[in-house]
């Protein structure tokens, strides 16, 4: 990092231009700050988002993929883990003060930061209350990487307990093909005609992966 010119050093490129103006591997080196040996750190930031898929990719990893990424001793494992958290936090407080649909990308955003590159399926849900704010996002169902038994009457029991007035359903594709199955309507179909029965809403499904986020609401599935 010291051998280039200070206007191309991610750190005085920052303060002088702002963050938007530095990539996203410039962004990565200024948290892990070191290399390697034969490997600078600007190298270092852009294997590991090779590695992970990108910048979406990096917010959702788990401890495993981190640790076995060579470079990232448990120092740097725990600074990018607490800045992830602190992303998830930072959408969680956002979903939970405002209607979530004033934003549909912060909600995808937020769901594939939590689910997207896990490597087994899990099902999720965001209760919401009835103006549309976030009350509690919660694992309930998880399966092997391609099948994920869901239990509408323990979603209908959950969203009563949380009093919620309406909800969001999520699940990820490990496989990273966000194309939804018929198996994925039909779940959802079953859903919506469960918990309209005790006057709660589906807004959304939403299936998400390492890489990117689909709505069902916006593909007109509901």
């Amino acid at each position: 990092m010291k051998d280039l010119p200070a206007a191309l050093r991610p750190r005085e490129k920052l303060l002088a231009m702002g963050p938007t103006a530095l990539a996203d591997a410039e962004l990565l080196a200024l948290l892990l700050r070191t290399g390697l040996q034969g490997r600078g750190v600007l190298q270092l930031a852009e294997h590991l988002l090779q590695e992970l898929g990108g910048l979406s990719g990096l917010l959702g990893a788990t401890a495993a993929q981190l640790q076995g990424i060579k470079g990232l001793g448990p120092a740097k494992q725990a600074e990018l883990m607490a800045v992830m958290e602190m992303a998830r936090r930072g959408l969680s407080g956002q979903l939970r003060t405002q209607p979530v649909f004033s934003s549909p990308q912060r909600v995808k955003d937020y769901l594939q930061m939590r689910l997207g590159a896990l490597p087994h399926e899990v099902f999720a849900v965001l209760f919401l209350d009835a103006q549309q704010r976030l009350i509690a996002c919660e694992e309930l169902f998880r399966g092997t990487l391609t099948q994920t038994s869901v239990y509408p009457r323990e979603v209908v029991k959950r969203a009563l307990a949380l009093n919620a007035a309406a909800l969001i359903l999520s699940h990820n594709h490990p496989s990273g093909v966000l194309e939804p199955s018929r198996a994925d309507e039909l779940l959802t179909q079953t859903l919506k005609s469960s918990l309209q029965l005790v006057d709660v809403r589906v807004l959304d499904h939403v299936v998400v992966s390492a890489g990117g986020a689909l709505s069902f609401a916006e593909r007109g599935l509901l």
